[in-house]
């Protein structure tokens, strides 16, 4: 595992001992950002199932401000913290050990808000769609923020939920990547386009 691309590119990341961790290919990883940038001209990232850390410092390389890095697993926050050393990226993230709804509410209290959110739960949990709608009911989404959602692919999330649009999905052997787009005005335009009608 590498940073593809930007500030730090070819520097190397570590990987987080055992199989806990599931972390994001190269290759899997260059697809997202081609979709999803491939640049960024500052901003606000959020990686909640963080693991090695590996998405949130590609999106730091490739231009964002900041980022807030959160995982469960003490092995994972050792290994995001000697990633961002090692990419010379820790002044720019912060590292927290917390479960993702906790870190949600945690993050609402703060009233910090996001542009990029990448969630990689681990296969077993399906509650990708859940945690989205809790970070839009806490206030934790910009207008029009892209939030990366990686999943088992014999598994589908809808199309379109609450205030998110799907717009691109691919699938990587057993690997699926959803891309959401965050329309705050999404449902209210819509009744206003009716009212206009009427």
């Amino acid at each position: 595992m590498r940073v593809i691309s930007g500030s730090a590119k070819g520097r190397a990341l570590k990987g987080v001992p055992g199989m806990g961790t599931r972390p994001t290919t190269d290759k899997v990883k260059e697809a997202i950002f081609s979709m999803i940038g491939p640049y960024f001209e500052g901003g606000m990232a959020l990686d909640l199932f963080a693991g090695t850390g590996g998405l949130g410092i590609e999106a730091l390389s490739r231009g964002m401000d900041r980022a807030i890095f959160i995982d469960m697993e003490p092995k994972s926050i050792e290994v995001i913290r000697a990633n961002l050393k090692s990419t010379g990226l820790a002044e720019k993230a912060e590292v927290y050990r917390n479960d993702a709804v906790r870190a949600i509410k945690a993050l609402e209290k703060r009233s910090v808000s996001f542009d990029l959110v990448f969630l990689d739960p681990p296969y077993r949990l399906k509650h990708g769609d859940e945690l989205m709608q809790l970070m839009d009911e806490r206030g934790l989404l910009n207008p029009q923020a892209i939030v990366v959602l990686e999943y088992e692919s014999s598994y589908e999330y809808p199309e379109s939920f609450g205030h998110f649009v799907c717009q691109r999905k691919a699938i990587y052997g057993e690997t699926a990547v959803s891309i959401y787009v965050y329309d705050a005005e999404n449902t209210s335009l819509q009744s206003h386009e009716e009212e206009s009608h009427t």
